[in-house]
């Protein structure tokens, strides 16, 4: 995170200095995975807004549905028997029954759910003037898409399965050894947060580098620590093995017992599922919400269960950590409550609720809006702070090195280079270019989803035989504005193949699409200033990518470090 001058003490000193060290390799070998991770993850702060803007299909029937005047419905009690009866008379032997009677003001659809016999998620809608089962309405083809979950699932798997979480487990702690030696190493670490030095070369960079490093170290720490402690029954099993054995059914049982404590296993004696209006209204008085679902384990047998979970009013959710909503569950048989659990609490105790709440503070479940821009702003320093420290340390190497590659300096230099360019730029590239898929796949080719993320790997990968191809100035120019392209032109992509615009998405009020426009807009300016930039510092003759020569070392050499 920024320089330290070699001192002379032996002990000091010498600690010093191999803190130094540890943050400027650790960082640097880290930092391409790392600045991916973490620009990906910032952009999964707005997944849903993306989502939206990807799946146009659906805006006309969202618009559509606000428009239908609100209809007459039954009250609560009869919806409830309409949707008992429904799955009594259709899937009688079904493990469980899920049913939906109103949203949180007592309207909205009536649903059911089941688990059909591949225990798959099945559901279908109810009339909530008759209860009878209403026909699939007609919709347009929706393009099949992962939408921005693409960069959730990216962020924390990389879309590798558990390879790809524990690759990023192994980043995240390398991410906090590379914090905790920058701290270490860095001497005026406040001081410098207020000093800036423009057009001076290596300085400037590194003033850049400990600017944003300060300005969020407390979010970076939070960040890479609570995203391995979510992941923590991953990367630490032990606990779980002990309890429940190895194999591929013990995380299963495990989740069992943690989320469904005491579900009771079927007796065998038919009983007939009871009125199931009484349990609602206890279960709302206990747990202090309105009902969302009703859940019934073991529906015609004797050790049925009931229960009754709440809504989570958005109010409510943004001044707690924890996402959870209220239960009441009772026996079906004798009507006792067997458990309640308050909103925002969580089974398994205090380990458990910890738990809960570090996911929150990782994932933003709380907070709202503002708190979500918040973590987006912070996710984009974050991402600066790894970008300008891979920079930085190349601009110190470009001069002089000490030999650390032995004759193959020179080329490992070249490499980095290459790789600092398309892990930067050449992200950007890929993520765009994603959004640019979006639009141009064919809407109803087969395994859709999977050529928009081809496309997103395919493009980073060219970025990176473009960096390693071309000379590292002219690399970043070129990418840079390819970057600027993409993003200026993406409206102009939207309007031809959607007939959709940003003045029109304003108009209608739908800030969701506008303001993912309104960003790969700011970003394409962004990328044509420092196109601009780049050109205008190469015909200064300013030579900001000599070969790499070795140099006898200096104190110059040890300074810095890599964030």
């Amino acid at each position: 995170m920024g320089s330290t001058k070699q001192s002379h003490g032996a002990g000091q000193g010498g600690f010093r200095q191999a803190q130094a060290w540890l943050h400027t390799w650790c960082g640097l070998w880290f930092s391409w995975l790392l600045f991916a991770v973490f620009l990906t993850g910032t952009l999964a702060v707005f997944d849903e807004p993306i989502t939206h803007w990807m799946t146009p299909e659906h805006h006309a029937e969202e618009a559509a549905a606000l428009a239908v005047p609100a209809m007459p419905t039954a009250p609560l009690g009869q919806r409830l028997a309409w949707a008992a009866n429904y799955m009594e008379k259709h899937h009688p032997g079904a493990a469980m029954w899920e049913l939906w009677p109103s949203d949180a003001q007592g309207a909205g659809p009536l649903r059911v759910y089941w688990f059909d016999r591949q225990q798959q998620y099945a559901s279908v809608d109810l009339d909530t003037t008759t209860g009878a089962p209403l026909a699939a309405r007609p919709t347009s083809v929706a393009r099949q898409t992962l939408g921005g979950h693409h960069f959730v699932d990216f962020h924390y798997e990389l879309h590798a399965g558990q390879v790809g979480l524990w690759i990023v487990g192994i980043a995240a702690m390398a991410m906090l050894v590379a914090l905790v030696s920058g701290v270490i190493t860095h001497r005026r670490i406040f001081k410098d947060f207020f000093t800036f030095r423009p057009r001076k070369g290596q300085r400037s960079w590194l003033d850049a580098h400990n600017a944003v490093a300060v300005l969020t170290l407390p979010f970076q720490f939070m960040i890479a620590y609570t995203g391995i402690v979510i992941s923590g029954l991953t990367f630490m099993p032990a606990g779980v093995i002990a309890q429940f054995g190895g194999g591929s059914d013990a995380m299963r049982a495990f989740q069992v017992a943690l989320n469904e404590p005491g579900k009771p296993q079927p007796a065998g004696r038919a009983m007939a599922v009871p009125d199931l209006e009484p349990f609602v209204l206890r279960g709302q008085q206990l747990m202090g919400q309105p009902v969302r679902a009703v859940v019934i384990d073991h529906p015609g047998d004797a050790a049925a269960r009931i229960g009754v979970y709440g809504w989570n009013h958005d109010d409510a959710l943004r001044q707690r950590l924890s996402a959870t909503t209220g239960l009441a569950m009772f026996s079906a048989a004798t009507g006792d409550v067997l458990q309640v659990r308050l909103p925002g609490s969580v089974e398994g105790g205090t380990a458990a609720l910890a738990q809960s709440v570090i996911g929150g503070l990782h994932m933003v479940t709380f907070g709202g809006l503002a708190l979500k821009w918040l973590y987006f702003v912070g996710g984009l320093a974050g991402s600066a702070m790894m970008a300008t420290g891979a920079i930085l340390f190349m601009v110190k190497r470009r001069t002089r090195h000490q030999g650390e590659f032995g004759e193959a300096t020179a080329r490992v230099y070249r490499l980095i280079e290459g790789l600092n360019v398309a892990a930067i730029a050449g992200l950007a590239v890929g993520c765009v270019g994603y959004l640019w898929a979006n639009r141009l796949v064919p809407v109803g080719l087969a395994h859709r989803d999977d050529w928009e993320l081809g496309v997103f790997f395919g493009l980073w990968a060219l970025t990176l035989v473009h960096a390693l191809a071309r000379p590292p100035a002219v690399a970043w120019r070129e990418q840079m504005g390819a970057l600027a392209a993409l993003c200026l032109l993406l409206p102009v992509l939207n309007l031809l193949t959607t007939g959709d615009h940003l003045p029109a998405q304003i108009l209608r009020g739908d800030w969701e699409s506008a303001g993912v426009e309104l960003f790969v807009l700011t970003t394409g300016v962004a990328a044509a200033w420092a196109v601009r930039w780049l050109h205008r510092r190469g015909a200064a003759g300013t030579p900001p990518h000599r070969p790499v020569r070795p140099d006898l070392p200096s104190v110059a050499a040890h300074q810095g470090s890599l964030a």
